[in-house]
């Protein structure tokens, strides 16, 4: 499985992707994150599904920017290009894949920003080709181990919310994600694209970094439930001891 998270706030675009590649019974740790940089064509691809369906749809989507990413001067038709390439790699493979027992799958997460875009976008495309682009009321898109990251992102993010507090949540859902489940693991890769400014920079981040800030908010997380209203709860162990109703 995989985590890849993507959030666009007001000021920019963060990506969060987790490197854990699984094959049967063994692990192995693999970039899941492609970035293409060309003056002011700036744009990254997160994906989750078949590995090798992700690697022939970016080696394709790879040529095509080389011989016409001039014509892309918006985001949306970098991502009806790519989406072309993933419908190109379900023609060849889909077939001799399922025959194997193996499904069709792969969901991408686009972001970023070209010339003639009036600010930085974020897509959601799927293994169909078709996509959907992130709006402001739920300003993130999550693709993989998908569950257990949510709620925090929910509660948490907003469109005014900083590109350096959207890093620590998205952190927070992977680590919720990461408790959870095996098949996702360290080290993060970290994509930040702050709006106008045709730049992605990119960081990877290890498991020994990272800790304290897991610990403490494990720390704060078990602390927490001492803190919240619990009048309604002597109610309820109060009828417990005083009622022989079974419940």
């Amino acid at each position: 499985m995989t985590f890849c998270l993507g959030i666009k706030v007001e000021s920019g675009l963060v990506a969060v992707a987790d490197t854990r590649l699984t094959s049967g019974a063994e692990y192995f740790t693999a970039r899941k994150i492609s970035v293409h940089q060309f003056g002011k064509h700036s744009m990254f691809i997160m994906t989750s599904g078949l590995r090798s369906v992700r690697d022939k749809a970016i080696t394709y989507f790879r040529e095509v920017i080389e011989e016409q990413d001039k014509q892309f001067n918006k985001l949306y038709k970098a991502v009806n290009a790519f989406g072309e390439q993933v419908k190109r790699a379900a023609d060849e493979d889909k077939a001799s894949l399922e025959g194997s027992g193996l499904h069709f799958n792969l969901h991408a997460v686009v972001g970023g920003q070209l010339e003639d875009d009036d600010e930085h976008k974020l897509y959601l495309l799927y293994p169909e080709g078709n996509w959907v682009e992130v709006g402001q009321s739920t300003p993130f898109f999550i693709i993989g181990n998908s569950n257990y990251g949510k709620p925090l992102l929910y509660r948490q993010l907003r469109y005014d919310t900083s590109m350096r507090d959207a890093l620590m949540v998205g952190f927070l859902a992977f680590d919720a994600t990461k408790v959870s489940v095996n098949d996702v693991d360290y080290p993060l890769d970290v994509i930040f694209y702050e709006k106008d400014s045709f730049r992605i920079t990119e960081c990877r981040l290890e498991r020994e970094e990272l800790k304290p800030t897991a610990k403490k908010w494990s720390e704060l997380l078990r602390n927490a439930i001492q803190e919240v209203p619990n009048q309604w709860l002597d109610r309820v162990f109060q009828k417990a001891t005083t009622s022989k109703e079974t419940w």
